[in-house]
């Protein structure tokens, strides 16, 4: 009987477990996962520390399938077990069971990499010792601490999960300090003209936000930043993450720039056959910038997972790439993007483009509910492809990026776009939709 070997029991590990398992129902699927649970929500811890979800159940809201339920399904997960080697020669994995503290080998004939991402620790001291609440067990442990008291918390780095995390604790009554080393909030997703309307919102929710603040340290009951002194009983640090990759190093396996594996569009590990990987942990490739990025995403992450456990048994499938979608709601708002936005195009690529930003409303002016919605898009000279779109407004804008997500898939122009057939009704939208009013500005800069 073959064997399929994953590391790592999240999105993109589970995913292919499944998929490998439901092509092959006599296949050995076995899998590692250091944490004591499997498929989790990460994305969903701030909205559960923020009690947005019940506690009744405690942190089961976060988990979409047990290690119980995968047992089940066949497929035998080793939880609380951590791999520490990987010999491609041999076929053999080193594993270590985190409660025993004892070791063991694991032979595989097929196996898949999806070991997720690692934060980064600001490089300043105390940093280290502030445990990143990026799993469900250390969520658990941060709402534990939360519970035990305090009344100040210190959120370090103002990008999604940092502003996300504020927001959390603003509504536990905590009084918040956000801290930010940039000069703009969400620095990485958004332009600094569309950003600002976040940093409004997060500030009329509660957050006290400081930007162009650089971290110094971290002691208890203190976070020193930019020569001041912030009480901080809890501190959140949400500087950033980097692929999780060191096991697949020390086996020999390629990395890119960008510090993830390298893959090819069948989640195939470069020189190193039946070897897969997916999900944070890889480099996957971007077809606007036609070069690899690192995307860390559970979107990306299941599709990967499932293309490899596809391939893993024999299958034929690929990844066709990325072009930068997400979304999120912090505070009253709404937040998306997709494509590159207008700093992306003018550090990273040479394309002449124009950038223009229209203000609209989520519904017909005139309906209740209604509220401001900006769009920012950015198109291509000469051709006028759109490239990018940027999305900030109350409940009901964010998701009109998935409709700029598959213009700029397909390679439509603003043109295009201008006269899309898009749906009108008052509660939902004013006649003219928020994307077709920046549309027809865009061609107009375009015309100019």
């Amino acid at each position: 009987m073959s064997r399929l070997a994953i590391i790592g029991g999240d999105a993109a590990g589970m995913s292919a477990a499944s998929q490998a398992l439901r092509r092959d129902p006599d296949l050995d699927v076995v899998a590692f996962e250091r944490t004591p649970y499997t498929s989790y929500s990460a994305c969903g811890i701030p909205y559960w520390i923020g009690k947005d979800l019940s506690h009744e159940r405690g942190s089961a809201p976060l988990i979409v399938r047990s290690p119980e339920k995968h047992r089940e399904r066949g497929i035998d997960v080793r939880t609380r077990t951590e791999v520490i080697g990987i010999d491609l020669d041999s076929r053999r994995l080193t594993v270590k069971d985190l409660e025993t503290q004892t070791e063991s080998e694991e032979g595989f004939d097929e196996l898949v990499i999806a070991t997720g991402a690692v934060a980064k620790a600001p490089p300043v001291p105390g940093a280290d010792t502030v445990e990143p609440s990026r799993t469900v067990d250390a969520a658990e442990r941060f709402h534990a601490a939360l519970e035990r008291g305090g009344d100040s918390a210190v959120v370090i780095g103002a990008g999604y999960i940092g502003l996300e995390m504020a927001e959390a604790l603003v509504k536990r009554g905590l009084t918040v300090s956000m801290l930010d080393i940039a000069d703009q909030v969400m620095n990485v997703a958004l332009d600094k003209d569309m950003a600002e309307h976040v940093l409004r919102g997060a500030r009329d929710e509660g957050i006290h936000v400081h930007l162009s603040t650089p971290l110094e340290s971290i002691e208890p009951g203190v976070v020193h930043a930019g020569g001041r002194a912030f009480p901080a009983d809890h501190v959140v640090v949400a500087t950033g993450v980097r692929p999780a990759v060191a096991i697949a190093i020390d086996a020999g396996l390629e990395v890119g720039e960008l510090g993830g594996l390298l893959v090819d569009d069948h989640q195939r590990c470069r020189g190193a056959d039946g070897v897969y990987a997916a999900g944070d942990c890889v480099e996957s490739w971007h077809r606007l910038l036609e070069r690899p990025i690192n995307v860390q995403l559970g979107t990306h992450a299941n599709k990967q997972g499932r293309i490899a456990g596809v391939n893993a048994t024999g299958g034929d499938a690929s990844f066709p790439g990325v072009i930068g979608t997400a979304v999120s709601r912090i505070c009253s708002v709404e937040i998306a993007r997709t494509g590159l936005t207008e700093k992306e195009v003018a550090e990273l690529t040479d394309f002449d483009v124009v950038a223009v930003t229209a203000q609209s409303t989520t519904r017909a002016g005139y309906f209740p509910g209604t509220g401001p919605i900006w769009v920012k898009l950015v198109a291509e000279r000469g051709t006028g492809r759109l490239l990018g779109g940027q999305i900030v407004g109350v409940e009901g804008a964010a998701k009109r990026a998935d409709v700029l997500a598959v213009a700029i898939w397909t390679g439509m122009t603003v043109h295009e776009l201008e006269m899309m057939d898009l749906g009108y009704a008052p509660p939902v939208s004013p006649v003219y939709d928020p994307l077709l009013v920046a549309a027809s500005a865009a061609v107009r800069a375009l015309d100019s």
